[in-house]
């Protein structure tokens, strides 16, 4: 497990790829370059990839797994969170561990920056992920909402 380097776009983007097809969202190479520019120029959310390791401790193969994460705050509690914004684990090496180790590494950095709680969100029928997210983590009673800039404005123009 580790941060992905400069080196890994290639993998990294195969792994974003199967992210957006699982959720059926379209993406562009424009899309996958703008991520990949928040994560290593603008540094404004970070991406971890699950590696396998020999037992030498080196890499070996490609990155299986990502997750990309970012701080919040939370001014009602005076704390610092994380936002676990996807997560996604390749196909092939889907119950061999990756999602395990992914969580592992997030609940190291959480307790190391003082995070008081990782939050995230998942489709509703999502079950084989929600069946891992009921082991490592509390669903809340919190309805999300998503409100469209600029629609608001234009209702009332009318």
């Amino acid at each position: 497990m580790r941060h992905v380097n400069e080196g890994d776009f290639a993998s990294w983007t195969k792994l974003f790829r199967g992210y957006c097809q699982f959720y059926g969202r379209p993406t562009s190479d424009e899309h996958q370059l703008q991520i990949w520019r928040w994560i290593q120029t603008d540094q404004v959310m970070e991406a971890l990839v699950a590696v396998e390791l020999d037992p030498s401790g080196h890499e070996v193969g490609i990155p299986r797994g990502l997750a990309h994460l970012r701080e919040w705050i939370r001014p009602l509690r005076g704390a610092r969170s994380g936002y676990l914004d996807d997560l996604f684990v390749d196909q092939a090496v889907r119950g061999e561990g990756v999602v395990d180790a992914l969580f592992a590494e997030i609940d190291m950095l959480a307790v190391a920056r003082g995070w008081d709680v990782v939050r995230w969100t998942t489709a509703d029928d999502n079950y084989r992920a929600r069946s891992v997210y009921d082991n490592v983590a509390v669903r809340t009673s919190w309805i999300t909402y998503d409100m469209m800039p600029g629609l608001l404005n234009s209702m009332e123009a009318e």
